[in-house]
């Protein structure tokens, strides 16, 4: 495409997202006993001259005479090059062949290894401009082409003085050699570039500071593969999730910001004004009040399996997509409420406090094997069934009861009413979902129901079971032991204390709300959730939503996609296709899909459309949101 625009780009950590120079190190000095010390003063040689405290030709002699490096190391090097090129520039492929004809690579690295890896994005040979290595006759680097302009300092200022590029020029890359072209007087403006490394000294001078690519596309009109940059995209993770939720919607280049515990609701309401994504567990209560609160608020990810703690009905009013992790965490649920079952049939919770005090109470009395016992399983869900599996597989007789039809697995027996299950098991064990109709599913009629010392776990959600009526049924004898994971009120952070009638009660294990929290449930549900919530922004995607319509789409080229989200009255797809047929638009593709509350359509039409459209779509009765994905 012809403009009279020229993008002049850096290589080292612009292009790529490290200087090539400390990956040769790594290469070239395989085995050398003082490799890390040489690649450290590599970095810090590389810094200096990247920052202006040492001349480039300096920095480039002193690098070049640590690395001991020759032909041999350059093949590996370009192919670890490929594989570490930014983020935004792979996401962007487009704009370098689309705009070919007007993008430079001007880089004080060298050609040996620039140049295969830039072309395979379309940029043209010629206007690749870099140093070039001298070898002996071994093939052993020596040195580089003096006469080269960017050999020098102020090299780069050079060369494009030398190309004379008749039109506007825009500077992105991330060291001083990059500010000295604009400083020259050569560049219209510069970018730096901030997406691996933030140089404050050099940002300091840039006309615009560009956390991607994606930023500078946006900012100059030249989109080709995103309609909004992602680093404009706020996401606000709460509850210590797990680090590579916050790595994963990083390097997708999400504006991430974290916080390590829940949030109260004013504290919610306040900080959610300019969230776009917010990842949660279990502590955070997303209610109306915060919803209203929340304009700018496309998805909203629950790191745990329930989400009884966002307003769901809220959320979907405001087009607001809402998605969980209902299998990341089960194994570890059922493992916790197996171990626990043992510990409490052998009653080791008192065994253990006497011990702490001193007392030696070595004694079978009250103890019991789980071998031959029924097992009542209250909610055959996910969980439920895996546990159904494990505790038969350990010589239980399971017994379960759900209030929807499940098929049974192995030999369990389903249970035709609740009141059936709690007579005959000798361990009920809770695994419901967090519904308002679940509260105070076990109460002080359901206990009475129950056998006399039976042994009773509640790792679902803290309502479902009334704390007073089991306190009471401990303390009486009834519940021979408890083990209980949630509570009906949890404390928001770990430095607020935990108040609760069960404390100190005999053969009663109290967890915080643990059942998931292992190292691979949570390492599953941070990959999961983002992946969902990303899948969401990136292509519309509902798969896995609790509160949408689940639609899954193929990615699209050569064409935008139109997100419509309505309430499910008849007749919008008509008015949807009718703007567009007015307009003279072609669909290339579109999917509807609806549930009792709103409808989801998803239509790709081609590029050419006059921006009217957009505010004709919008308009539409009955649209609760409405965007243009790319």
């Amino acid at each position: 495409m012809k403009i009279n625009k020229y993008f002049v780009i850096d290589f080292d950590s612009t292009f790529t997202k490290v200087e090539a120079f400390d990956v040769l190190a790594d290469i070239s000095l395989n085995g050398h006993p003082d490799k890390a010390a040489i690649k450290r003063q590599v970095a810090e040689i590389t810094n200096q001259g990247m920052n202006g405290s040492i001349s480039f030709r300096e920095s480039l002699e002193k690098r070049l005479a640590l690395l001991h490096a020759d032909k041999t190391h350059i093949p590996a090097l370009v192919n670890l090059l490929k594989s570490m090129v930014s983020e935004s520039f792979k996401r962007n492929k487009d704009f370098f062949t689309t705009y070919s004809d007007n993008i430079y690579i001007i880089s004080n690295g060298f050609r040996e290894f620039i140049e295969p890896v830039v072309m395979e994005f379309g940029i043209k040979k010629e206007n690749i401009l870099a140093n070039e290595f001298t070898f002996d006759s071994h093939g052993k680097i020596t040195g580089f082409d003096k006469e080269n302009p960017l050999s020098m300092n102020q090299g780069k200022s050079e060369q494009l003085k030398r190309l004379n590029l008749p039109g506007d020029i825009y500077v992105i890359g991330d060291g001083y050699t990059d500010y000295e072209i604009k400083h020259s007087g050569l560049a219209n403006k510069f970018y730096a570039f901030t997406e691996n490394v933030e140089r404050e000294n050099v940002s300091s001078k840039a006309d615009h500071v560009t956390p991607s690519l994606d930023e500078f596309l946006y900012l100059n009109k030249l989109n080709t593969a995103i309609s909004y940059p992602k680093n404009r995209i706020n996401v606000l993770l709460l509850e210590n999730v797990h680090p590579i939720a916050l790595e994963t919607m990083k390097v997708e280049g999400f504006n991430v910001e974290t916080y390590p515990a829940g949030l109260a609701e004013e504290e919610l309401c306040e900080k959610i004004r300019n969230v776009s994504v917010l990842g949660i567990r279990s502590k955070t209560q997303v209610t109306a009040k915060v919803l209203e609160n929340a304009n700018r608020l496309m998805a909203i990810g629950a790191f745990c399996i329930g989400t009884n703690q966002v307003d769901l009905k809220e959320a979907t009013k405001k087009g607001i997509a809402v998605f969980n992790a209902p299998f990341s965490n089960t194994r570890s649920v059922v493992e916790l409420a197996i171990a626990e079952i043992i510990m409490l049939m052998r009653n080791i919770p008192d065994k253990s406090a006497k011990m702490h005090k001193g007392q030696w109470d070595k004694s079978a009395k009250g103890s019991f094997e789980i071998r031959g016992k029924r097992l009542g399983i209250v909610g055959y869900g996910n969980i439920g069934a895996q546990l159904s599996v494990l505790a038969e597989n350990l010589g239980m007789q399971v017994y379960y009861y759900d209030r929807e039809e499940k098929l049974a697995l192995g030999n369990a027996t389903k249970c035709k009413s609740l009141k059936e299950l709690l007579a005959i098991a000798d361990v009920i064990t809770l695994h419901v979902d967090g519904r308002e109709t679940n509260t105070k599913l076990i109460g002080v009629e359901q206990f009475a129901q129950m056998k006399k010392g039976v042994i009773f776990l509640n790792l679902s959600r803290g309502h479902v079971v009334d704390v007073k009526a089991l306190s009471e049924n401990i303390r009486s004898g009834k519940v021979a032991g408890c083990a209980i994971d949630v509570y009906p009120y949890e404390p928001i952070s770990n430095n607020e204390e935990f108040i609760s009638e069960l404390r100190g009660l005999p053969n009663t294990i109290l967890s915080p709300h643990i059942g998931g929290s292992t190292a691979e449930a949570q390492e599953n549900i941070g990959n999961f959730v983002p992946g969902k919530m990303m899948d969401y922004i990136n292509t519309g995607s509902t798969s896995n939503s609790v509160n949408f319509p689940n639609l899954t789409l193929p990615t699209l080229e050569n064409a935008h996609r139109l997100i419509h989200i309505h309430n499910n009255v008849p007749g919008i797809l008509a008015k949807i296709n009718k703007v567009l047929a007015d307009n003279g638009i072609n669909i290339a593709g579109q999917y509807l899909k609806t549930n009792e509350h709103i409808g989801y359509v998803i239509t790709d039409i081609n590029k050419e459309y006059n921006k009217e459209v957009i505010k004709e779509l919008r308009a539409i009765e009955n649209t609760i949101k409405f965007r243009v994905l790319y």
